[in-house]
């Protein structure tokens, strides 16, 4: 089983970007060009590697390799936008790795890219990459190459030496334990469950009893031997559920105009624990997001549209806009989940506006992208 912490840091001290790993400080899949330029480097590195994993490391600077974090990020359904643009797509998952330094909240992202030992290639058109266009690893430079080429195996004596240091230890597991419920979550609600002998979930929240169920908030739930969390949310709500084989959570959005507000189920998540030392993770979107007045909604729109058109100018807001600030990422939403496409750019291009004005308000607006990121690639 490997520790992603420290498969992280062995890829780091590998020398630089390479044929089979690339770091980024962020990526971008919201916007058209970053999602263009991600699956350019995943396809490849897919083909510079038929035959053994590579990756790429999110949150890192480029110049110097400090490791400064990102947001968590929920890789649900990348596999999704992966399988829509590439041809011979390759096995894809992203996690979020626990570094002790980062603020709660940052991670260290962490692409892990399995080829199908096929050519990949680009479906379609996006952005200024024609559909049919062939990538290879050059060094450190993911450059068009062409189709004809075969695919060699250049890499996986070296990173199955790589992947064999990161391996974990009983000890690392223990400390990752005691770590998680005595120190960084000591005033929540905290909890473990063993599974297989082998693996080791823990979660922490604050808990609350509706009749016979249990709800979490503020809940972070993390898969200790490999140092990936499985869950965050500062915002939301989720059930957990368990048994020998299987953990498996439901996490819920609150959504609503006004005082009509209630939760509403989003996803339904399992991992399912193998007695070889495997284990699966499933997902299913159960989101069925209300409905409102169209008429209502374009007033709604029109009004965060001047909203942010005041932010961007830097003029003060009253006291009602300060509030409706507030409110701004969940009613854009709402309006993006009721068919107003325009809502979910203005979501987008509020970000570094919301960062600036209202800390509050932007920790609500990535909640709220986090959501629109699950229904778009569903």
């Amino acid at each position: 089983m490997i520790n992603k912490r420290l498969l992280i840091k062995n890829l780091l001290a590998h020398n630089d970007e390479n044929s089979f790993y690339d770091k980024k400080r962020f990526i971008d899949i919201g916007q058209r060009e970053g999602k263009a330029k991600f699956l350019k480097h995943v396809c490849a590195l897919a083909n510079s590697n038929p035959t053994n994993r590579s990756y790429i490391v999110i949150g890192v600077e480029d110049e110097d390799n400090e490791i400064i974090g990102v947001d968590f990020f929920d890789d649900s359904k990348i596999q999704n936008l992966v399988n829509a643009y590439l041809e011979n797509p390759p096995i894809i998952s992203y996690e979020n790795v626990l570094f002790p330094h980062l603020p709660e909240g940052k991670v260290v992202g962490l692409v892990t890219i399995s080829s199908s030992a096929k050519i990949c290639s680009l479906r379609k058109n996006i952005w200024k990459y024609y559909g049919g266009a062939v990538f290879f690893r050059e060094g450190s430079i993911s450059m068009p190459k062409n189709f004809d080429l075969e695919l060699k195996d250049l890499n996986s004596k070296t990173v199955a030496e790589i992947e064999r240091h990161a391996r974990n230890s009983i000890e690392l597991t223990l400390d990752g334990v005691i770590d998680f419920i005595n120190y960084r979550h000591k005033d929540l609600y905290t909890d473990y469950k063993v599974f297989k002998e082998q693996f080791v979930v823990c979660w922490a929240g604050h808990r609350k009893k509706v009749q016979d169920h249990y709800y979490f908030s503020r809940v972070d739930i993390e898969l200790i031997n490999e140092q990936v969390k499985l869950f965050y949310s500062a915002l939301d709500e989720v059930s957990i559920s368990y048994n020998e084989d299987s953990y498996a959570i439901t996490e819920y959005v609150y959504l609503g105009l006004g005082d009509q507000k209630k939760y509403y189920p989003l996803e339904e998540v399992s991992i399912q624990f193998a007695e070889n030392g495997t284990y699966q993770i499933h997902g299913q979107l159960v989101f069925e997001p209300p409905q409102y007045d169209k008429k209502t909604l374009h007033h709604i729109l029109n009004a965060n549209k001047a909203l942010l058109k005041k932010l961007q100018q830097s003029s003060s807001l009253s006291g009602r806009e300060s509030a409706d600030l507030l409110q701004f990422p969940a009613t854009l939403l709402i309006c993006y989940l009721n068919g107003f496409e325009e809502a979910g750019e203005l979501m987008q291009l509020s970000r570094k506006w919301l960062k600036k004005s209202s800390l509050p308000a932007y920790n609500s607006l990535k909640e709220a992208l986090r959501v629109l990121r699950k229904v778009r690639y569903s």
